[in-house]
């Protein structure tokens, strides 16, 4: 299992044995004294036996109090109001140019003070005493359980609800109608879709200690420093205070990359030494080159695509950079200087799609008045050219997807197995487990029956509104099977890594094979495919929070019901109303325009790429690119190689540490993520999960999580003023600290006499 430590290694916090067995000892007889001590000693024995990831044993407390009440009206109110402002600013700044994202943290950090102030002031007065609807408004002091749901309904607001792309895009960029009705039941049932895959997985992905979800301590670490009294170390400071200066040290700071100075987004220096060198520039740009010595002074630029490198453990973020090292500075260069697939015609890094003359492709052109494929204006545009680099990502993404598969069934298949044959008797369980055995469990019928009406409700939709969804029966339970596959190996990856393989490419590959040309049924299928497996991966990340944190396990179901359902209705209302009152949405011809859509452009791409044209003409026998299909078996290849190492040499431990679905899918979030995206992401990686983490542990266990979510919410916060206050007025600065990236030529073509305005001529 990667990340377990020996035992001797693990410290437990928060367990005071020796004090335990003195106080037995002195206040009862010498028998019961011997048996306290016997029963402490036996779980002093448990708890060394269930703590294996160091991580989770230095940051989870290992305590319980069943009796703090947390279905409160402060938790209903506070939950509800952060889950609607959430889901509506995150769809509010979906659509505009530079989309700003406020996560789950910003609220968990903003209703404390509310919670006290609440705790304070309503009155404790018990309604309908001795009754059995006996309630308070007020049941005492806002305690960490309530807080944890709180962040629970926060998260439903905070991720974000993917299914809106297919309704922007059918309104907005093929201009086609769709309902508000059948919007809506898309929207639901893919987020629902994704809770009853998860509860089919809880007890493989959340019961078992080695599955941690390094994600999660982030927020563990807050809830700790925000509600638990701690003494201040001499010459230091506690973990609140550190995290209150972390806090507005970033508040203040991300006023410069945010706003006075951009350039700190990715600070490129190699080009400001070569400002007429292609080559230099294409070699040194962090935005559209390969980012050689590039570096962004920006937390939004370190953990925006990637998630907080603090959160990541050291394996992981070295599979990431050997992953990021093979494709940015081995393959793409090769495949660039050597020319594949007339690769100097383009940029070298770009998400664009060409002509063979290296302009942009004219899509629209292609379109006839069905919402069809027109095969004549096709042959007369030309055949679809894309960059090396997008080229090969797909490459890339075609291999993560067979090496995630091949590595799960050989490093954890017996697991698995021993897993389903455990679940129907007794076994070893960690400390976490034994004290969520004390609540009410949540019956796996209730996720099964969710799962099969949700299913009938899709098929019912996806027949009876064909004319608008294409998607037929047969579509929707091809998606599914595809989702339950994928589930399992997809949420081991994310819970002992961090990072998740994405699964969109393959989902669109099948359809568009099977059924190609229908756009829309393309979208529909990659939603329900893709989209309800990576809900499902959020969802056990939740159930993994709440399972820390000692949540009882209905409540949470309810919860997270209840905030998907707010969440769905919050985000379409939101993305309506900007859609039918904003002229022009997303056309990014508009020259002014702030609406511009850029995630929206990225879906409408891959509908035309994926749904219009087909992989057919693109990368199978009718297209340019079928020589990428072989990453398909390099793939499958990869982790088998890496196994066969592991069992010729047993006592090289770092060589199960080699995570291949991660190393090959690193690059998976390119484009739109870039050069400096990862190499700042690295960095920061390294210095904490490699140098911190093994000089000065008692400095990482302390700071590490809280310093991670102290930058999230700065960023957060000074994000949203900066925009309410400057953005929306459209009060800009102009001068050359502004120039994001300082690289012009990176994007221009090496191929002799091709011509793009603002680039030289090769001749």
């Amino acid at each position: 299992m990667p990340m377990e430590e020996s035992k001797d290694e693990i410290t437990t916090p928060l367990i005071s044995t020796d004090e335990e067995i003195s106080k037995a000892s002195s206040s009862s007889s010498p028998s019961q004294a011997k048996s306290k001590v016997k029963e402490v000693e036996e779980e002093e024995e448990e708890e060394e036996e269930n703590s294996p990831v160091r991580q989770v044993a230095l940051t989870v407390p290992i305590t319980d109090d069943p009796s703090l009440p947390v279905l409160t009206f402060r938790m209903w109110v506070l939950g509800t109001l952060s889950c609607v402002l959430l889901s509506f600013l995150n769809q509010f700044f979906w659509y505009r140019t530079e989309p700003l994202t406020i996560t789950a943290i910003s609220a968990q950090i903003a209703v404390v003070p509310l919670g006290q102030l609440m705790a304070a002031k309503i009155t404790d007065r018990v309604f309908f005493k001795g009754t059995g609807w006996e309630f308070t408004l007020n049941p005492g002091p806002f305690n960490v359980k309530e807080h944890v749901l709180i962040t629970i309904f926060a998260n439903s607001g905070a991720g974000s609800v993917y299914a809106i792309h297919i309704v922007t895009v059918v309104k907005a960029f093929y201009k086609k109608h769709i309902t508000f009705f059948v919007s809506l039941i898309v929207i639901i049932t893919t987020q629902v879709l994704g809770f009853g895959w998860a509860g089919i997985f809880r007890r493989y992905l959340v019961e078992p200690a080695a599955m941690w979800w390094p994600a999660n301590l982030v927020q563990v670490s807050l809830f700790r420093a925000l509600h638990e009294k701690e003494e201040r170390p001499k010459g230091g400071v506690t973990r609140t205070q550190f995290f209150l200066i972390a806090f507005i040290c970033s508040f203040a700071y991300y006023v410069f990359p945010g706003y006075l100075f951009q350039m700190l987004t990715s600070l490129s220096w190699i080009c400001w030494i070569f400002p007429k060198s292609v080559l230099a520039q294409q070699l040194g740009s962090g935005l559209y080159g390969l980012g050689i010595g590039a570096i962004g002074i920006d937390w939004s630029t370190i953990s925006s695509y990637l998630g907080s490198p603090l959160a990541s453990p050291w394996f992981a973020t070295a599979n990431v950079a050997a992953g990021f090292i093979l494709v940015m500075y081995v393959l793409t260069p090769i495949c660039y200087w050597l020319n594949v697939y007339k690769a100097k015609t383009f940029a070298i890094f770009s998400d664009e799609l060409f002509t063979s003359t290296g302009q942009e492709y004219n899509i629209t052109s292609i379109i006839d008045s069905n919402f069809h494929l027109d095969i004549a204006a096709y042959e007369k545009e030309g055949p679809l050219y894309l960059s090396t680099f997008f080229a090969m990502t797909y490459g890339v993404g075609f291999a993560a997807l067979t090496a995630t598969i091949v590595h799960v069934a050989l490093f954890h298949g017996r697991e698995i197995w021993e897993q389903s044959k455990a679940s129907f008797q007794e076994k070893k369980m960690d400390i976490h487990t034994r004290h969520m055995r004390k609540y009410k469990q949540v019956p796996e019928w209730w996720f099964v029956c969710i799962l099969l009406a949700n299913i009938a409700l899709t098929i019912f939709a996806c027949e009876y509104y064909n004319d608008q969804l294409q998607l037929p029966w047969w579509g929707v339970l091809l998606a599914c099977a595809i989702a339950i596959v994928f589930t399992l190996p997809i949420g081991i990856i994310t819970a002992i890594t961090n990072q998740t393989p994405g699964l969109n490419i393959i989902t669109e590959y099948i359809i568009g094979y099977i059924y190609p040309g229908y756009p829309v049924a393309n979208m529909c299928f990659k939603v329900y495919g893709y989209i309800s497996m990576t809900q499902a991966v959020t969802f056990l990340q939740d159930f993994k929070l709440g399972h820390y944190m000692k949540i009882p396990p209905r409540t949470m179901f309810m919860a997270q019901i209840v905030g998907t359902l707010i969440a769905c209705i919050v985000y379409l209302g939101t993305a309506w109303w900007l859609m039918e009152t904003i002229p022009d949405i997303c056309d990014t011809t508009a020259s002014n325009s702030v609406w511009t859509c850029p995630s929206d452009t990225v879906f409408y791409d891959a509908s035309v790429i994926w749904g219009l044209i087909g992989p057919r003409r693109i990368f199978g026998d009718l297209g340019t690119y079928e020589a990428v299909n072989w990453f398909f078996l390099a793939g499958a290849i990869a982790p088998i190689l890496v196994w066969l190492a592991s069992k010729a040499f047993p006592h090289q431990e770092w060589i199960r540490l080699i995570n291949m679905p991660v190393l090959i899918g690193a690059t998976g979030m390119m484009p739109p993520a870039t050069a400096v995206n990862y190499t700042t992401w690295i960095i920061v990686g390294f210095l904490s999960g490699f140098v911190v983490y093994r000089y000065r542990p008692d400095l990482w266990q302390r700071y590490n999580y809280v310093l991670s979510g102290s930058l999230d919410a700065g960023l957060a916060f000074m994000g949203v003023l900066i925009y309410f206050s400057l953005g929306l007025e459209n009060v800009s600065l102009s001068w050359w600290g502004n120039d994001l990236d300082g690289c012009p030529l990176a994007s221009c073509p090496t191929a002799k006499g091709v011509e793009v305005e603002g680039c030289p001529v090769f001749t």
